[in-house]
């Protein structure tokens, strides 16, 4: 038998530890062409909450009763898949159990860069490829640009912080707490805003422009929505570019974001562009190359926070919505 998280009732607002149940699942005979992998590491990410309510999204609703799916490395302990050899350690998308049976076609081999493997579902995994695309393909930011960034002590923020400097540009970033507004300042931000503190959001952003002798922004990117999308409207120059990657502000509630800035769009002409990272898998060898690159030259650092068994998968996940997070959140199976 395996073990396998399922959700058991759909969450009404902020998910609580009763939504989920771990079951036991009678482990299946391997087929030609499938893998049967012992997962080692699982990712649990905000978009994961909107599979949660059963309506119609870019990625289909988890099933009551059903065992859920996220990123996952693990290493294959039997294969009848061609390529791939017991002992590889591979990446694919049935998280949120122990052990996972798949066919070959749909893991993908861990590139050989040195790492350990659990970076492969952060840093140099489906957030930092997020951040990666996001910064550079979405919002076309460039050198010299000034890039303000929501949730930068997260798996993606920290990223993007990273990213853009390693690309020369100006960096902002928010987050929430002393703590997690110094990691950022570590990253290479030039300027910090801590979000939990008092005072309107958009103020501490024009005081942070006005810290680094700036008068606006030219790229945001948005992990959170709601009062720090009105502040980069608020402070947005000429043909500013918006990458929207994430609203985690209202994923638990119901509650309509309002935006007093959003007129600014218009004389400002301002660049509002959706980000789903799989529009940008073609170019997944540029982001291991030149991410690779910056890790080795010394230009990223990595930063994790792990809960220890799968028992604990649920709770790393309503993690994700209190600030429990610094950096990629993940569940050491």
């Amino acid at each position: 038998m395996t073990r396998a998280w399922t959700l058991k009732s759909r969450p009404n607002g902020m998910p609580v530890t009763t939504d989920f149940e771990l079951i036991d699942v009678a482990s299946a005979a391997l087929k030609d062409g499938e893998v049967r992998i012992a997962n080692r590491w699982l990712s649990v990410d905000p978009y994961m909450r909107g599979r949660m309510n059963d309506v119609k999204s870019y990625v289909p609703p988890f099933a009551l009763g059903e065992p859920m799916q996220g990123g996952a490395i693990g290493e294959v302990v039997e294969s009848k898949a061609e390529g791939i050899a017991v002992g590889d350690m591979v990446q694919h998308m049935l998280g949120w159990r122990d052990e996972a049976v798949l066919p070959g076609a749909s893991v993908q081999k861990l590139p050989d860069l040195g790492v350990p493997p659990q970076q492969f579902l952060g840093l140099l995994g489906m957030p930092g490829m997020t951040a990666y695309f996001g910064l550079l393909r979405v919002a076309e930011a460039k050198a010299g640009d000034v890039v303000f960034v929501s949730a930068a002590a997260g798996a993606v923020g920290s990223t993007v912080v990273q990213v853009a400097k390693a690309s020369g540009m100006t960096v902002i970033g928010s987050a929430g707490g002393a703590e997690k507004c110094a990691l950022v300042k570590s990253l290479g931000a030039d300027a910090v805003i801590d979000y939990k503190s008092d005072g309107p959001l958009v103020k501490k952003l024009m005081a942070a422009l006005g810290e680094i002798g700036k008068d606006g922004i030219d790229v945001y990117f948005d992990n959170v929505g709601g009062e720090h999308l009105d502040a980069a409207l608020a402070t947005g120059n000429l043909h500013a570019r918006f990458a929207i990657c994430g609203m985690i502000d209202i994923y638990n509630s119901a509650k309509p974001t309002e935006l007093r800035y959003l007129a600014r769009l218009i004389g400002m002409r301002i660049r509002m562009t959706g980000l789903l990272v799989s529009d940008h898998m073609g170019h997944a060898a540029e982001f291991y190359r030149v991410m690779g690159g910056w890790l080795t030259e010394g230009k990223l650092h990595n930063s994790e926070t792990v809960f220890d068994g799968l028992e604990a998968t649920p709770e790393a996940f309503l993690g994700l919505f209190t600030g429990g997070n610094t950096g990629k959140m993940l569940v050491k199976v």
